[in-house]
């Protein structure tokens, strides 16, 4: 069971994607569930469902998709005031705003578990209300039930937890994590920080880390050609704590004048209007979302792929998200922005794939860029092709491996 799956779109759709497309080439016949429109904020028709699984809808009931820093930028007074208002209602939902989903997907998913016959049921978080439908599955039918956390279901980087609301929430997902050690047969982590989390809980089942992958295939045909600039590119969403700011002040410290900096994806109004004021205008491209094909194109075809992954009192560390396999997948020379001592920079690293700056370091940044701008005037700014060794390590159909075995021994 999934909330994002074509054709919606954005990063979060590509691991349950990648599952129900690699899982049948392996022998295991896939069903998934998902919403008949998830009303998610971007949608993407291009991407097409897998060929070799079945795919079953639920009606969605729930409130769409938004971006209330958008939203609420430029509001004041009562204009302001209402608009608050309006958004508050989802907040009022817990564990999350997607909760309602439940009502339809839980009869749905019984309905199928007992007509197909299904051996184990996966459940793929976020959002964390998701596993709530494969509690129940297991608790009406007894099939063995595991669950799949790509974020932590407690700890949050991009909340502020003083807020009474944030609060609730989080009370409602620490009982989500509860039902999840207690009843789940395994649990599977996005990240060993996020399985270290599960097991200081004490859960009845396994709990292993199966990372997100590169697609190597997805990069096939796509080419890198020269520019009179140096292109970097940045993809994905800004929310949260995310901050562009302190690389953009860094790129003005620079005072390189023949780079531009992609930014795709959401981007905040609030930031649109620092960098202008800034005058950085014409250095900066933002371009808002794309289909994940011209993503793809777009990471290809730059000199240089940023990452970008805040601190949050501490909790950035843990983070590996699936955009850190999808810059090693393009080969691109990598400037990770990242908590020096995290799995993002440990993989980095690792790999041999790019240099890496602490967050709050402009002066760093500064002098990556530099070295960065150098390298390309010379020519030798090249993307590190990745060993086979490494290549067969980090790829998506590894991973979907490792999850078919524990999927067997668990069923």
């Amino acid at each position: 069971m999934t909330m994002y799956f074509p054709p919606a779109g954005g990063g979060g759709v590509q691991r349950p994607l990648k599952f129900a497309t690699h899982l049948p080439e392996l022998g295991i016949e896939t069903h998934v569930l998902a919403p008949d429109d998830p009303k998610w904020i971007h949608r993407d028709d291009e991407l097409l469902p897998p060929m070799l699984a079945w795919v079953h809808r639920a009606r969605y009931l729930g409130p769409k998709g938004r971006k209330p820093a958008e939203e609420l930028h430029g509001t004041a007074g009562l204009e302001k005031a209402a608009k608050q208002l309006q958004l508050a209602g989802r907040r009022l939902l817990v564990p999350d705003e997607n909760v309602s989903w439940n009502l339809t997907a839980i009869p749905t998913a019984i309905r199928i578990a007992r007509r197909e016959q299904i051996d184990v049921v996966l459940t793929t978080s976020p959002p964390s209300s998701v596993h709530l439908v494969g509690a129940a599955v297991k608790r009406a039918t007894g099939i063995p039930w595991v669950a799949d956390l790509r974020d932590s279901v407690v700890a949050h980087p991009h909340r502020h937890a003083e807020r009474l609301l944030v609060r609730a929430k989080e009370q409602g997902e620490h009982a989500v994590a509860r039902l999840i050690g207690r009843s789940a047969d395994a649990v599977v982590a996005v990240s060993d920080a996020i399985a270290e989390e599960m097991r200081a809980r004490n859960p009845r089942g396994a709990v292993v880390t199966i990372a997100n992958g590169s697609d190597f295939d997805d990069f096939a045909g796509l080419a890198h050609r020269p520019s009179e600039r140096l292109r970097i590119t940045h993809a994905g969403s800004f929310f949260g704590k995310r901050d562009p700011r302190p690389f953009l002040t860094a790129l003005e410290q620079s005072g390189l004048d023949d780079v531009v900096v992609r930014f795709l994806g959401d981007f905040r109004s609030s930031d649109r209007d620092w960098m202008e004021e800034r005058g950085l205008g014409d250095r900066v491209e933002l371009i808002p979302y794309a289909p994940r094909r011209r993503s793809l194109e777009l990471q290809r075809d730059s000199d240089v792929l940023l990452l970008l992954i805040p601190e949050a009192g501490g909790r950035g560390k843990g983070v590996l998200s699936g955009k850190v396999f999808e810059y090693l997948a393009a080969e691109r020379p990598i400037l990770a922005v990242v908590p020096p001592e995290g799995a993002a920079a440990e993989l980095i690293r690792a790999a041999g794939a790019g240099v890496v700056v602490a967050p709050d370091d402009v002066d760093g940044m500064t002098a990556a860029l530099r070295d960065l701008h150098a390298r390309w005037q010379a020519g030798s700014l090249e993307g590190p092709p990745l060993s086979e060794e490494w290549r067969d390590k980090v790829s998506r159909r590894t991973r979907v491996e490792e999850l078919a075995q524990l999927l067997e021994r668990v069923a």
